[in-house]
């Protein structure tokens, strides 16, 4: 693939690397060096994929991978490649409705690391047999782990709810 068809690809499929680090980083520099490291990565597998799955499956699934293992290490090497990260364009929206968006993305973020990768697989509407592809488990454990994970957000939203 050469770059233009892989910055193409990037452009085409930002909006996961956009939630993945909104998932994982909380600072808007900090989504920035994520999502570099992402694109990093998706540059140096992109050769990997052979097209059993989806593309945006195998994107997902470094996403998450590069965002898990830098989660767990302290390093700030960060590579620029390109001048700015493209931003997601904010959606018209009432008020009602983004508050609740931001109240489920801190409850989200409140989990623990594979389950946020579950959650987000789940609401980006992958099927179960797709999610346990990318994470690398069965699709009855995914079923499993998704009405537990599903249990915690509904105490994480009404405990903060009512405090």
């Amino acid at each position: 693939m050469n770059e233009d068809q892989f910055l193409q690809l990037v452009s085409v499929h930002q909006g996961i690397i956009h939630k993945v680090c909104r998932l994982y980083r909380d600072t808007p520099p900090d989504r920035e060096d994520l999502f570099q490291e992402i694109v990093f990565q998706l540059w140096r597998s992109i050769d990997d994929f052979r097209g059993q799955s989806k593309i945006s499956t195998f994107i997902y699934r470094i996403a998450l991978n590069t965002a898990i293992a830098t989660f767990r290490t302290d390093r700030k090497n960060v590579i620029s490649y390109v001048d700015q990260v493209p931003e997601m364009s904010p959606q018209n929206e009432d008020g009602a409705l983004a508050d609740r968006k931001d109240r489920l993305m801190a409850a989200i973020k409140l989990l623990a690391e594979g389950d946020r990768a579950i959650i987000a697989l789940v609401l980006d509407e992958y099927s179960y047999r797709e999610i346990a592809e990318i994470i690398g488990i069965t699709e009855n454990n995914v079923c499993v782990r998704v009405s537990r994970i599903k249990d915690k957000i509904r105490t994480l939203l009404t405990s903060n709810h009512e405090n």
